[in-house]
């Protein structure tokens, strides 16, 4: 994956939180318009943020962190994105999905962004056992190959988000379906031959 330019990436990936993909890649486009780098970000009022990325999810409170973030980059990174951890986290609106996104996407630093979808169809799959994305992303760091580190969040949120969704999971068009153990889809009913023929898939709906 080649690294894109990380401002860009932190930007989109504070927009995304609780918003859809073109949502996110619309507001993104207007507020890169508005602002290309740290220092303009941080001139630019909450107001103004608000009209340019309306309609993201919580768009008021992201239009009030963004100059923030873009100031604490200018007065402590000279207006460049960090590429450790434990900075990214000391930004504004940057949890541990977001700082992996930008790792991964910013500068191919090898991270597993975990959002609801790869926790959640991780856990579907049985690759893990897990009751938080943090767990899933502690699970997935021993387990996955680092060399799959990478493309493991896009691959895992575009199954999610075309096959295997939260409700009606389209089992029997999966590529992948003879090795799901389908955790939390059928009960405890669920036999070894539906989780490996996809028959009885209606039971999750």
């Amino acid at each position: 994956m080649p690294a894109k330019d990380p401002f860009r990436v932190i930007i989109s990936a504070v927009l995304s939180t609780r918003t859809q993909d073109p949502v996110t890649a619309a507001a993104a486009r207007r507020l890169r318009q508005a602002a290309s780098d740290s220092a303009a970000l941080a001139r630019l009022k909450p107001a103004d943020i608000e009209k340019l990325i309306y309609p993201v999810g919580f768009y008021r409170q992201k239009a009030r962190l963004l100059p923030v973030l873009g100031r604490m980059l200018v007065e402590n990174w000279s207006g460049d994105v960090p590429r450790t951890m434990d900075e990214l986290l000391l930004l504004p609106g940057v949890g541990r999905k977001v700082a992996n996104i930008v790792l991964a996407k910013g500068f191919s630093i090898p991270a597993i962004a975990v959002d609801t979808h790869v926790h959640r169809i991780c856990n579907r799959l049985g690759l893990v056992r897990t009751k938080t994305p943090e767990q899933t992303e502690r699970a997935l760091e021993r387990s996955l190959p680092k060399r799959y580190w990478l493309e493991w969040n896009e691959l895992l949120v575009a199954h999610g988000q075309t096959i295997c969704r939260p409700m009606r999971p389209k089992c029997p068009e999966c590529s992948i379906n003879a090795w799901c153990r389908k955790v939390g889809l059928y009960g405890r009913r669920s036999t070894a031959k539906n989780a490996s023929s996809g028959r009885g898939a209606r039971q999750g709906d």
